[in-house]
């Protein structure tokens, strides 16, 4: 497998964006917004978007498959309010991906990514003389020191980046970059905060 992208956006990635908002806002979102890790609630069902998976990985040439154990292709929804147990946080797979499902009018936030302040990095990293510079022994103990520990201190991490949302916006990430979703809004499933969740892996031979 190439090396891919640290971060890619990638504008007008479906053909019928619509369809996939009207499909998402027909699914059902079970309350889950006084225990789940992250804000708002996340669809039963995933978005089936047809190809959506070999898209991606035609984009990146690199042969990707939806991550198993993970929410892979399902939304959330994200109202004014809602809070999680999570902050700033990493992704369980090779590659992440979201989908901007917000019509324009209600756009507002995005994704964004941080530094913690302590280390001064801005993910785990990738390459073991790295992260032993940095003055751990495994991924892991980054994870554990880092991210378990400071991740609801927001004076612990300086925000580097915000890339906005846009509908039809797709944008893909290394998972191991610090990052968390914009703050929630709206009141209903039809102006909140709306996404799907996309994690990867290499593609099975």
């Amino acid at each position: 497998m190439r090396m891919l992208p640290i971060l890619m956006i990638i504008d007008n990635f479906l053909d019928n964006p619509l369809a996939a908002r009207q499909q998402a806002l027909g699914l059902t979102y079970p309350s889950e917004k006084s225990a789940g890790n992250y804000a708002g609630s996340t669809s039963a069902l995933p978005l089936q978007i047809r190809q959506l998976t070999e898209a991606v990985s035609q984009r990146l040439n690199a042969p990707l498959q939806g991550a198993e154990g993970t929410l892979h292709a399902h939304c959330r929804l994200t109202l004014k309010g809602d809070k999680g147990r999570t902050g700033v946080h990493i992704d369980p797979c090779f590659y992440s991906g979201i989908l901007f499902l917000n019509l324009p009018e209600h756009c507002k936030g995005g994704t964004d990514f941080y530094v913690h302040k302590r280390t001064g990095l801005d993910g785990i990293p990738s390459r073991p003389a790295d992260l032993l510079a940095a003055g751990y022994q495994s991924p892991n103990d980054c994870v554990e020191d880092i991210v378990n520990k400071d991740t609801f201190r927001s004076e612990r991490w300086q925000r580097s980046m915000r890339v906005p949302m846009r509908f039809n916006r797709l944008l893909l990430f290394s998972p191991w970059l610090f990052h968390n979703a914009g703050p929630g809004f709206g009141t209903n499933t039809h102006d909140g905060r709306l996404v799907c969740l996309l994690f990867f892996n290499p593609a099975s031979k």
